[in-house]
């Protein structure tokens, strides 16, 4: 998918180093994660801070501010793992932009408070554009009235699927995650059929590919 970047606005420009320790004093990592920091991960930066009074927007609790994090890769991969501990960390919906080799790429998952506890965040599934030219030329913010639209704004050029007439961000997010799990077993459900012998077995199993592909076009299509 074509990444769209966003040319953030200069008074909200914050540019700090975060240095890894502060991301494991609050994301509390396994030793398998830092060790993911430490082999995938050169240098973390809170790039840009949008917030009220950075980009005159109104706040609201879902999204009191948006950071924008810059992360400059050893490699060209970063677990998700790592993203989701550093999203723990801070109590704000993140935009990353990972950086690797003269190229930039944006990630993503959607965070909002949990329901059941206001001081906790829930992560969705992570949602990214592809590696595009790090001087590539960079959209303006969109015009809208608030963060939290802001956000939904940030947040759409990164999903796989166009949204449906009057699906409002949480939704539509539901239906990505809800796609992604069906293309796993869909994946799954073919491996098997490759595997399986028996004439009656294949059968089944193409009955069920069948019904999952349906399943599928239901969710990806545009309406219904």
């Amino acid at each position: 998918m074509t990444a769209v970047l966003f040319d953030y606005p200069k008074n909200a420009a914050f540019g700090r180093v975060l240095p890894k320790n502060k991301i494991y004093e609050h994301g509390s990592p396994s030793a398998a994660v830092k060790q993911l920091f430490v082999r995938q991960i050169d240098q973390i930066v809170w790039q840009h801070k949008l917030a009220p009074e950075t980009v005159n927007l109104k706040a609201s609790k879902a999204v009191p501010e948006i950071q924008i994090f810059s992360i400059t890769l050893k490699g060209d991969e970063l677990k998700p793992e790592v993203l989701q501990c550093i999203d723990l960390a801070i109590p704000f919906p993140i935009i990353f932009e990972l950086r690797f080799d003269g190229k930039v790429k944006p990630v993503a998952a959607f965070k909002r408070p949990s329901e059941a506890d206001t001081s906790k965040w829930v992560i969705s599934e992570y949602f990214d554009g592809d590696w595009t030219a790090a001087d590539s030329s960079r959209k303006p913010l969109p015009m809208v009235f608030d963060l939290e639209a802001l956000y939904g704004h940030l947040l759409l050029p990164l999903m796989p699927y166009p949204a449906r007439p009057g699906e409002d961000l949480q939704v539509r997010v539901e239906r990505m995650e809800r796609i992604r799990l069906k293309q796993r077993e869909l994946e799954r459900c073919e491996a098997r059929l490759r595997k399986e012998k028996q004439f009656n077995r294949k059968v089944a199993i193409n009955a069920d590919l069948r019904e999952l592909k349906n399943e599928l076009e239901n969710l990806t299509i545009r309406s219904l």
